[in-house]
């Protein structure tokens, strides 16, 4: 299995596990309130609201991740979102781990 489909797998499960923070607002107050474990945004989503929200990650050291698309991030949720957040550690831990190896590959 490709390192993508599992890392959209682990998405999902997030999801289901109700560990999922949805949508660019809620996101956004997660990052700044430092609930956040992980952020995602698609690569092919808008240039200012990846600057906005990779900035605002860096700011407060929180990791971004911009590997998916719009539709693999809708696609492993199960929801038409493109912008959302890890709101687990162990999620976030294992995520971080798919994105070393699949570097690696």
């Amino acid at each position: 299995m490709n390192k993508t489909k599992e890392l959209m797998q682990v998405l999902g499960l997030a999801r289901r596990a109700n560990q999922l923070i949805l949508g660019s607002g809620p996101t956004l107050k997660a990052i700044q309130g430092q609930t956040a474990r992980l952020v995602f945004f698609p690569k092919d989503g808008g240039a200012s609201q990846h600057k906005k929200f990779s900035d605002k990650s860096q700011f407060y050291q929180i990791p971004f991740v911009d590997d998916l698309t719009r539709d693999e991030i809708s696609q492993s949720i199960g929801l038409n979102r493109s912008i959302v957040a890890i709101s687990d550690a162990g999620f976030a831990k294992k995520i971080k781990q798919l994105l070393e190896e699949k570097e690696r590959n």
